[in-house]
C-alpha cells in the first residue's frame, strides 16, 4: 500500500513473499517449523527451569546458559510466529512499523546472543585456567554487568541500525522476497541512497563480529594450550567436557552467520539467504538446548528428576 504525501508517496505495508513460489511446500513447512519452534519453546524453558530449581547449577556457567536460553526463545519469536502464519494464510503483508520493530528485535537478540556466547567463552577460560579461584573471580556482581552489557551493546547495536534505515525513503515496491524483516531484503526496497545505511551496518557487522570472536579465540587458545599442560587424563577429560557443548553451539551459530555474509547480494541468491536464516532464527535455538542437555550431565539429572517427580505425583 502506497501513503501519497504531495509529490511523494511512502510505504505503509510490506508484502511478505516467504516460501511462496513453492505452493506444495506451505503445509509440511508450516508443520516442520511448528514443530521446530514448539521443541525450541519446550526446550529452553526446560533449561531455564532446570537451572532455577537445582541449587547445583546456581554457576555463572548456568546463569549465562539460562540468558542464552531466553535469548533462543526470544529471537525465535520474534521471526517464526510470522513464518508460520504467512504460510498459512492469503494476507502477508506486515505494516511499515511492525517490519522496522520486528527488525529492531531481532537484530538486538542476534547481536546479544553473539557477545553472550563470547561472554560464556570468558567464563570457561576462568574456570579452566584459574579454577581454584574462579568462583571469586566471576562473581555474581561481574556475571550480572557481563550480561547487562551485552543486552546493552546489542540494544544499541540494533537501534543505530534501525535508526538509519527509518531514514530511508520507501516509495516504490513494497514486496520483501524473504519470510521477515531482514536487512538486506529491506534495503532493497529503498528509493533513496542507502550508502550511510550500509556503512553503518558493515561497520557494526565487522566490529561486532570481530570482537566477540577476538574473545572468543583468545579464551579458547589459552584454555587448549592449558588442557595440553595439565598432567592428569581425568583432568583434560573433565575441562574438554565443560567446553565441547560451548564450542559446537558458537561454530553453528557463527558459521551460520559468516555464511550469510559471504553470500552474493542478487536476486538468484535470495533462496539461500533464506534458508540461512531460517537456520539461525529457527533451527539453531532449538539445537542450542539439545546440545547442553545432552552432553551435561547435571542438567539431564535435574530434567529427569521432574520429569520422574510429576509422574509420581500424577500416579498418587
Amino acid at each position: 500500500m502506497l501513503l501519497v504525501e504531495g509529490n511523494q508517496s511512502s510505504v505503509t505495508l510490506f508484502i511478505l513473499l516467504g516460501f511462496s513460489e513453492y505452493p506444495n511446500l506451505q503445509v509440511p513447512l508450516f508443520l516442520v517449523f511448528l514443530t521446530i519452534y514448539t521443541v525450541t519453546l519446550v526446550g529452553n524453558l526446560g533449561i531455564i527451569v532446570a537451572i532455577r530449581i537445582n541449587p547445583k547449577l546456581h554457576t555463572p556457567m548456568y546463569f549465562f546458559l539460562s540468558h542464552l536460553s531466553f535469548l533462543d526463545i526470544c529471537y525465535s519469536s520474534v521471526f517464526t510466529p510470522k513464518l508460520l502464519e504467512i504460510l498459512v494464510v492469503e494476507d502477508r503483508t506486515i505494516s511499515f512499523k511492525g517490519c522496522m520493530v520486528q527488525y529492531f528485535f531481532g537484530c538486538t537478540f542476534v547481536i546479544t546472543e553473539m557477545f553472550m556466547l563470547a561472554v560464556m567463552a570468558y567464563d570457561r577460560f576462568v574456570a579452566v585456567c584459574n579454577p581454584l579461584l574462579y568462583t571469586v573471580t566471576m562473581s555474581h556482581k561481574l556475571c550480572k554487568f557481563l550480561v547487562a552489557g551485552t543486552y546493552t551493546y546489542g540494544g544499541t547495536c540494533s537501534l543505530t541500525i534501525t535508526y538509519s534505515l527509518l531514514e530511508l525513503s520507501f516509495c516504490g515496491s513494497n514486496i520483501i522476497s524473504h519470510f521477515g524483516c531482514e536487512y538486506s531484503a529491506i534495503l532493497s526496497l529503498s528509493c533513496s541512497d542507502p550508502y550511510f545505511s550500509q556503512m553503518i551496518c558493515l561497520i557494526i557487522s565487522i566490529f561486532s563480529e570481530a570482537c566477540s570472536l577476538l574473545i572468543i579465540f583468545s579464551s579458547y587458545i589459552v584454555i587448549v594450550v592449558t588442557i595440553i599442560q595439565m598432567p592428569s587424563t581425568g583432568g583434560l577429560r573433565k575441562a574438554f567436557s565443560t567446553c565441547a557443548s560451548h564450542l559446537t553451539a558458537i561454530t553453528i551459530f557463527h558459521g551460520i552467520i559468516l555464511l550469510l555474509y559471504c553470500v552474493p547480494n542478487s536476486k538468484n541468491s535470495w533462496l539461500l539467504v533464506k534458508v540461512g536464516t531460517v537456520f539461525y532464527t529457527v533451527v539453531v535455538p532449538m539445537l542450542n538446548p539439545l546440545i547442553y542437555s545432552l552432553r551435561n550431565k547435571d542438567v539431564k539429572e535435574t530434567v529427569r528428576s521432574v520429569i520422574n517427580s510429576q509422574l509420581l505425583s500424577h500416579s498418587i
